[in-house]
């Protein structure tokens, strides 16, 4: 029963290694776009399975295509000093990909590598070049990847120039049959990248590149084909269905996402686990738990996410909006904040507007600017110090949940001015609440009613979900519509209970908690 193959992370997946999703479809789309003499880049976030897509299309091309496989990465910056440096070094990574050159070639490049050439430029590296693909058969395609290890470099710009002058004489001249390059940043972004500030600023000679519009996340069925395969390692009993549809709906098929919490909860099966034990450990209750390390642990997706927010703080700024204040940015893609943010996996447009591109960056970028707050807003100590009242064998007390905090919030802020309380009740409840639910529960913010009047948060804690809307009063009407709101998304939860928390800004409001029944349901509604 025991299987040597385990969910990666770390690197390059390999189908004989590790469990993936089938990625012959996509392999195929990029395929045509070789066939077709295309010239483009795959700039995706990190971590986002790049390399794995290269390999595995180096290998699926070789029948039909000469591949030269090269990785930036492995080469040292001083090789990018000068013309003859970057001759030097490309010269032998050719001649270490290859291997086996027509006659003439091989002594040239090397010629280039031992500084013995008579000339060592590009100029003189791409007349090689040139002789080289006219005397083959087949095709050469060109991978390089990492291209952000050299893309800030005048040596790199001028090498694109090459391949760019090469590319609009063909077919008169030979030179490469397609070139792919790959990184995070798109290679019209160089200034960009070399100065954040400068974000109107552009610098590429690029512009031969087609589109690349291979979707490289994961779909609900693509994760499923990778669940099949362990499934059929270690027969847990798991719903795949089920299982793939919860991965997508909190990761938006990020492959680094799926991939580590699947790892997460693998680690709960093993060669002596009983049939209960293997399936427990791809429940609800332990797909939380997942989230929740994932969330509570740092790593380099999460680290390079806070780096990018403090290089772009007017992309910080716009995501803080979005998030807190129920701003609606509308999607455009030719702006070059929303660009950036693209970019780096932050940001998404969906149904014509800007999102965060997925449930769990949207949650550790609640938490990253909850957590930055928390020394300045006074109501962060109370819950902690009395955390341990508000759980009772085993499950939150949301109604006392929401009784304190009313409590806590009308003996700090009720000589606070309408204006400051409307920007920021909502955020002096998510402050009060994480404290109470950290190191066991998660919260999200319900993406379709977050805007100026109204928020919903599902709170999740040991595999039980609480629907709480937080809203800002504006009449009993819109009280009512809201109430109405709150119950659909109670069937759509499968809860008896739902829970309401108002902002009422009117002097003769009647604060505190009272319960409502609702046909079979019970609505906790409380009012600050």
């Amino acid at each position: 029963m025991a299987a040597t193959k385990v969910f990666n992370v770390n690197g390059r997946c390999k189908p004989e290694k590790h469990y993936m999703v089938d990625l012959s479809s996509r392999l195929k789309e990029i395929k045509k776009m070789v066939d077709d003499e295309e010239y483009f880049v795959i700039n995706r976030a990190r971590q986002f399975g790049k390399t794995t897509i290269l390999n595995a299309l180096a290998d699926y091309l070789r029948n039909d295509y000469l591949v030269v496989n090269l990785d930036f990465q492995t080469v040292s910056s001083l090789s990018f000093i000068n013309e003859q440096a970057f001759v030097s070094v490309f010269a032998e990574e050719l001649l270490n990909s290859v291997g086996t050159f027509p006659e003439g070639i091989e002594e040239q490049l090397l010629a280039f590598v031992e500084g013995t050439a008579r000339f060592s430029s590009l100029s003189a590296l791409f007349r090689v070049i040139k002789a080289w693909c006219g005397k083959l058969e087949q095709g050469v395609v060109l991978i390089i990847d990492e291209v952000d290890s050299a893309s800030n470099n005048q040596v790199f710009l001028d090498f694109l120039s090459q391949l760019r002058a090469y590319y609009l004489k063909r077919p008169a001249v030979s030179t490469f049959h397609s070139v792919i390059l790959a990184g995070v940043y798109d290679i019209k972004n160089l200034k960009q990248k070399i100065h954040p500030g400068e974000a109107s600023r552009y610098n590429s000679p690029w512009n031969i590149a087609a589109d690349f519009a291979v979707d490289m996340s994961f779909s609900a069925e693509d994760i499923a084909t990778m669940l099949r395969q362990y499934e059929m390692d270690w027969a847990t009993g798991m719903d795949v269905e089920w299982v793939s549809q919860r991965l997508y709906e909190y990761t938006s098929g990020y492959p680094f996402l799926v991939s580590r919490l699947c790892q997460i909860m693998a680690q709960g099966v093993t060669e002596t686990s009983t049939e209960q034990e293997r399936k427990l450990a791809w429940s609800e209750e332990a797909f939380q738990n997942a989230v929740h390390e994932i969330m509570g642990k740092s790593n380099t997706l999460f680290e390079d996410m806070t780096k990018k927010l403090a290089d772009y703080p007017k992309l910080k700024e716009m995501i803080f909006n979005t998030l807190f204040r129920g701003t609606k940015y509308s999607y455009e893609p030719d702006n070059a904040l929303i660009r950036i943010g693209e970019m780096f996996g932050f940001l998404k447009g969906r149904e014509g507007r800007l999102c965060v591109s997925n449930r769990i960056f949207e949650m550790k970028l609640y938490n990253l600017f909850l957590s930055e707050e928390e020394t300045e807003v006074t109501v962060f100590t109370a819950p902690d110090a009395e955390k341990n009242q508000f759980v009772r064998g085993g499950h939150l007390q949301m109604n006392l949940v929401l009784q304190k905090f009313c409590e806590y919030f009308e003996e700090i802020y009720a000589d606070a001015d309408d204006r400051f309380i409307e920007d920021n009740g909502r955020r002096i409840f998510l402050i009060f609440l994480r404290p109470i639910i950290n190191g066991t529960g998660n919260y999200y913010i319900e993406a379709r009613t977050r805007n100026l009047k109204r928020t919903d948060v599902i709170i999740d804690y040991k595999g039980m979900q609480h629907v709480l809307e937080m809203k800002i009063w504006h009449g009993q009407e819109y009280n009512r519509r809201g109430e109405e709101q709150l119950l659909e998304y109670m069937d759509y939860y499968h809860l008896d209970k739902g829970y309401m928390l108002s902002f009422n800004f009117n002097k003769k409001k009647e604060t505190g908690i009272h319960t409502i029944q609702m046909g079979n349901k019970i609505l906790v509604e409380a009012v600050v």
